[in-house]
């Protein structure tokens, strides 16, 4: 079963992806997963993505290609696997599908977890961290008992600049305007499977489990 995940920051991919992997016995393939163990290996195409990161450059297309095409050459791919965070774009999507096939493959489904942008902008603010004890909460999920108060020790919540709202906004909008192509992309190839991300965990999770085992059938 050969999957690609997709869905904006907040959507909850990392939760369901863990459920997948759970129950389908397949890996879980994060580009910066791929990355790190071609750097830690040493492999050419690694060194080539180390030289581009340690400049602060993105990795080009033709070396983020190839290190997919060795990662999914690995035997615990045999069975098939779960694609997060490639391709980002139709050019990743286009060589992705001519690698699938030089290795005698083919997609199986892209699950595209949706929430609307002002729900994940709610999910994405709300955190809030106690800087003594590092405490987590949430102002919908897990709020405090006394609002803005840590329920250890008292002290004043703080807010990290990555949970902060022009900079959760700003990474909405660029997410989103490049997700669009993709998902019109993988639409118009009848690969796309969109599920509302707005349920409960379990309930996408049975959503996903019903496409799934459809495909096996």
């Amino acid at each position: 079963m050969n999957l690609i995940l997709m869905g904006l920051p907040g959507a909850g991919k990392g939760t369901q992806a863990e459920k997948i992997v759970e129950k389908y016995g397949i890996p879980h393939i994060s580009t910066g997963d791929m990355f790190r163990a071609a750097i830690k290996n040493g492999t050419e195409l690694g060194l080539k993505a180390k030289a581009f990161m340690d400049e602060g450059n993105l990795v080009p297309d033709e070396v983020t290609i190839g290190i997919v095409r060795e990662r999914l050459s690995k035997e615990d791919c045999n069975n098939g696997f779960l694609l997060d965070g490639f391709p980002r774009t139709v050019a990743q999507a286009t060589a992705l599908e001519e690698m699938l096939k030089d290795l005698g493959r083919q997609l199986d489904h892209v699950l595209y977890i949706e929430v609307p942008k002002e729900d994940l902008f709610k999910r994405l603010t709300g955190r809030w961290i106690c800087p003594t004890c590092g405490a987590t909460y949430h102002e919908l999920y897990n709020p405090p008992k006394v609002a803005g108060k840590c329920d250890k020790d008292g002290s004043q919540l703080i807010q990290r600049d990555d949970d902060k709202p022009e900079t959760v906004g700003k990474r909405l909008e660029v997410n989103l305007e490049q997700a669009q192509p993709l998902v019109n992309f993988y639409q118009g190839k009848g690969y796309l499977r969109s599920l509302d991300g707005n349920k409960e965990i379990h309930e996408v999770f049975n959503d996903i489990d019903n496409i799934l085992i459809g495909s096996n059938k």
